[in-house]
């Protein structure tokens, strides 16, 4: 039996703003009810022993620990700027 008709994806199609030929309308069709076919079967497979999972592999923190440093001074960081406006770089506009 047909997972999804014809008027579902013209349904689904003027939803997302697609228009399709009759030729392309029948190869969606047949692609898209292949596909609700294949989730069906995956539907099927008994998960009852299975426990819920987040994520498949253990996961950890790998982020360091937030530790306040001395920053660079203002002068250092604008030493190698090309141009320099004020106290801060001087960069192109951008339109």
């Amino acid at each position: 039996m047909s997972k999804i008709t014809k008027e579902e994806v013209l349904h689904i199609a003027k939803l997302a703003e697609i228009d399709f030929k009759e030729d392309e309308l029948d190869t969606i069709t047949q692609q898209l009810d292949k596909i609700l076919s294949h989730v069906a079967k995956i539907s099927e497979v008994d998960t009852s022993d299975i426990n819920p999972t987040s994520h498949t592999l253990e996961i950890k923190n790998v982020f360091r620990k937030d530790i306040i440093k001395e920053s660079l001074k203002k002068e250092d960081a604008l030493k190698n700027a090309p141009q320099q406006l004020e106290n801060g770089f001087l960069v192109p506009k951008i339109d």
